[in-house]
This record gives structure tokens, sequence and C-alpha cells, in this order.
């Protein structure tokens, strides 16, 4: 049975090294290497890796573009550095030996701590990125609309408009919750529904589901990645551009 909460493998006095931690810094690892090895092989007839890369790139910030205007640069590093970490983590935790190899604890009822997890099982992951999302929102949009214009946006004199921007405080409240939440339900149930079937099921049964969550983490990585572009589209977008975008319409 998959624990819910990440279990500590290393406990280091108040500071616990969990086993979602541990797959946090194997995915930090990839993607440092991957971007090592493609810098040294960097040429001007593309090789099997920068021919791939450069399509990803080259697509996804067509769709930051066609969604964000003349943002795009500054929200699209945010966008493909969510969406690589988020679907590596999501990944990672189908390899052989995840959430299945580990040591036993307990003196009575022995219970098993696997050694790695995925990072995204793990709630304090996911409401991280959800925060890091937030934050990194709200510091782009007083940036590219000026502090008045952010803070015109949920004050005012006006009680409708205050109203309104009360509301859409709260909303950004619940965009965290939602965001991390989303998450980490899909990848834990995920892990779940494998844990479940593999102790009944050894070979060939548990494939499917496998299958399946392949396609889960990718649309969970693009899903929090494609919301936190929008998000940072509309925070960094002046009101009287949002009312000629409307009136246009």
């Amino acid at each position: 049975m998959v624990s819910f909460a990440a279990e500590p493998i290393i406990r280091l006095g108040f500071f616990s090294f969990t086993n979602s931690f541990l797959d946090t810094l194997i995915v930090d690892g990839l993607l440092i290497g991957l971007v090592v090895a493609l810098n040294k092989k960097l040429a001007d007839i593309p090789g099997k890796l920068q021919n791939l890369m450069e399509m990803a790139v080259e697509t996804f910030y067509d769709l930051t573009e066609s969604v964000a205007g003349h943002n795009a640069g500054k929200i699209f590093p945010y966008f493909m550095t969510f969406f690589l970490f988020i679907l590596l983590a999501n990944w990672t935790g189908l390899f052989p030996g995840f959430s299945t190899v580990g040591f036993y604890e307990g003196e009575k009822t022995k219970t098993l701590v696997p050694i790695l997890r995925a990072a995204t099982s793990d709630f304090n992951v996911t409401l991280g990125l959800a925060l890091v999302s937030a934050v990194a929102t709200h510091i782009m949009s007083i940036s590219t609309i000026g502090i008045k214009q952010y803070l015109g946006r949920y004050f005012s004199l006006n009680p409708v408009n205050l109203y309104v921007g009360i509301l859409e405080l709260i909303s950004e409240v619940t965009k965290v919750v939602s965001l991390s939440f989303r998450l980490f339900g899909n990848i834990f149930a995920g892990e779940m529904v494998l844990a479940t079937v593999g102790s009944i099921f050894a070979f060939l049964f548990p494939l499917p589901f496998m299958m399946l969550e392949v396609v889960v983490g990718l649309v969970q990585a693009l899903v929090f990645s494609m919301l936190t572009m929008a998000f940072m589209a509309v925070l960094s977008t002046p009101h009287h551009e949002e009312a000629k975008e409307v009136s246009t319409k």
C-alpha cells in the first residue's frame, strides 16, 4: 500500500531526507545533464537530440505566443521549465523499483519504506510548485504592467470593481489549491492503482495501466504548465487591453 505522505529514508536532526526528495534530485540531475549534453553537441547541422529539442521548443514557443502574444518571451521559460520538470517527475515514478524497492520499518507490523517515489506523488512538492507558479505570476505581473495597474486589478473606490477585485483575490488562492491538488491527486492515484494491480498480477496485466499512466503523466504536465502560462498571460495584460479584446470578440 502506498503511503499518503512521503517516507523519510534518512533523518539528519530536524531534516528528513524523503524518498520523493531523492526523486526530485534525480529529475534535476537529468535536466541538468540534458542541458550539458545539448550544449556540448550544438551544431549548425543538428543531430537527433538537438533536432528533437529544437522541434519541441519551437512547437511550445508557438503555443505560448498564440496565448501570451508579445509577453511570450517572458512566459515561455516558466512554461517549459514546469513542463519538463513535472513530466520527468511523473514518468520516473513508472520505472522499475519505484515504490517497490526499499526496507521495512516497525516492530509488530512491518511496513515497506520505498527508497524512491515519484516526486509529484508528494503533496509538499506539488504545493511548492503551485506556490512558485503563483509567486512568479504576480512578480511578472508587477514588472510588466506596473504596481499601479496591478493593485488596480484588486482594489478600487468603485464598490462593484472592489467586489470583483476581492473575488479575484480569492481566486488566486483557489488557483494554488487547484494546481497542487490536481497534480498530486492524479499521480498519487496512479501509484495506488499500479501498486494494487502489481501486487495481484506480476506480469503483462499491469502493462496497460502503466501505458495509461504514461499518458496521464504527460497530460498533467501539460495542464499544470499551460494553466500557469494562461495565468501569467492574463495578469501581464493591462485592464484596458483586456477590455479591448472583450469588445472586439
